[in-house]
């Protein structure tokens, strides 16, 4: 079970690092509002990303055994899938402008519980995530043997995006926008992308 929790931590992370246009704006929400505005919009964010990975995970539990007469297919494609989302990952945070993303004035006035169902539409129109849980989960069938690992699973996954985004929070109330400067994108894609290219080497070798 250990297991399971680690590689639910691990994965959660490895998706929530990446400061991309939703993290930005986290940050920026959280620079102009408050640290419990900002905290609502982070648990927003990790309830889709928690969402997503329980989708993942129920959708892989019906399909393993469908598809068991094909699984090193399917472990090396998941992999491939994998690497390209590490790539374009690192990709996304080199190209980044730096220009931060900025809250609008209105942000002030914004609700925790506002915050929380806004960040809720904007990360959950994001296919990148899916894909990323999908190809997790399906490449590695034995990963969440059972509901109760897949439970297990889950929360990981949720706890892990969720401290990231209230860590973001929490660095938007101290720094603001330096967080989200061209060298502070860079770093965390490339951290982002190894973790990612590293799940994808777990996943082909089984």
């Amino acid at each position: 079970m250990l297991e399971v929790v680690i590689a639910g931590l691990v994965t959660g992370w490895a998706i929530a690092i990446p400061i991309g246009a939703v993290g930005a704006l986290l940050v920026a929400l959280t620079a102009r509002t408050s640290i419990r505005t900002g905290s609502a919009a982070a648990l927003g964010v990790a309830t889709v990303d928690g969402a997503y990975a329980a989708v993942a995970v129920v959708g892989g539990a019906a399909l393993s055994t469908r598809l068991e007469p094909y699984a090193g297919w399917l472990r090396a494609a998941s992999a491939l899938v994998l690497l390209g989302i590490a790539v374009l990952t690192v990709w996304m945070g080199r190209r980044s402008s730096g220009r931060s993303s900025a809250a609008p004035a209105s942000a002030r006035d914004l609700l925790p519980w506002q915050a929380f169902l806004a960040f809720v539409a904007l990360t959950a129109v994001n296919p990148t995530t899916v894909v990323y849980f999908a190809a997790v989960v399906i490449g590695n069938p034995h990963l969440a043997d059972g509901w109760a690992q897949g439970i297990v699973f889950v929360l990981a996954a949720f706890v892990a995006s969720a401290s990231w985004q209230l860590a973001l929070a929490g660095l938007g109330a101290v720094l603001g926008r330096q967080v989200t400067s061209k060298r502070g994108r860079v770093v965390t894609a490339w951290v982002s992308g190894v973790v990612i290219a590293a799940l994808a080497v777990r996943t082909l070798l089984g």
